[in-house]
Order: C-alpha cells, then sequence, then structure tokens
C-alpha cells in the first residue's frame, strides 16, 4: 500500500474503521469523566450512533460511504464538550490506535484530521 492510497485505504477500509470505532466506543462509554455523554442511552441509540461514527469515519478518510448523519457543530451542540473532555477523548483515540498498531504516517493522519474538527465539537468554557 503506498502513501498515495486514501487513509481509508490504508486503515483497512470498511472493517478496519469499524473495528477501531468497536474498540474505541467502549473506552469512551466507560471512562469517568466522558461515560456521561453516553448514560441512559439505549442499545438501539448506541448502535446507530457507532454506525454514523463509522459511516463518518469512512466518508471522511476517502472511502465510498456517504454520511447522513448532522453536521459535527450540530451533532455536538449543547453537549458542553470541554478542552478537558476533548483531551480525554483523543488520549482514547491514541490508545486505540495503538492497540491496534497503526503506523506512525496513519496515525499522524488519523489524529490531524480529528483536530480539524475541534471547533466544531469544543464548546467554549
Amino acid at each position: 500500500m503506498s502513501s498515495s492510497d486514501s487513509l481509508y485505504s490504508r486503515l483497512g477500509g470498511y472493517d478496519g474503521i469499524s473495528a477501531v470505532v468497536d474498540d474505541l466506543i467502549p473506552r469512551l462509554i466507560e471512562d469517568e469523566q466522558l461515560g456521561r455523554f453516553w448514560a441512559h442511552r439505549g442499545d438501539d441509540g448506541l448502535q446507530r450512533e457507532k454506525q454514523l461514527l463509522v459511516d463518518f469515519l469512512c466518508h471522511a478518510s476517502g472511502g465510498p460511504m456517504y454520511y447522513t448523519g448532522r453536521s459535527m457543530t450540530l451533532a455536538h451542540r449543547g453537549m458542553r464538550i470541554s478542552e478537558s473532555d476533548w483531551d480525554r477523548f483523543v488520549s482514547h483515540v491514541q490508545s486505540t490506535l495503538a492497540a491496534f498498531e497503526v503506523s506512525t504516517d496513519e496515525r499522524a493522519d488519523v489524529l490531524a484530521f480529528i483536530a480539524s474538527t475541534k471547533d466544531e465539537i469544543v464548546e467554549a468554557e
């Protein structure tokens, strides 16, 4: 695989991205600080949210998926996501990428993409 391939391809396509999300979501839900965002959510709602995240990441990384969810700004408005929440989230993403032994280049590309969404997600404190 060459560095000119899409990030989607370099991450293993749909199956690779879905596996990463399967690892990441429980980390976030079980986190002392971040778990509040998933409290009182039913299994169906969690599954829908997971699928939307997979679709979003597949689409954003250059894959053939079409993302039908809301914008990041609209999806996160009013959730009071702080800098501290964001930092914990990024830490969990890094742990998940390490668990999957994602290479340095792909890891940097994923983290750069995630950083590009920060202003749409984090609310000023």
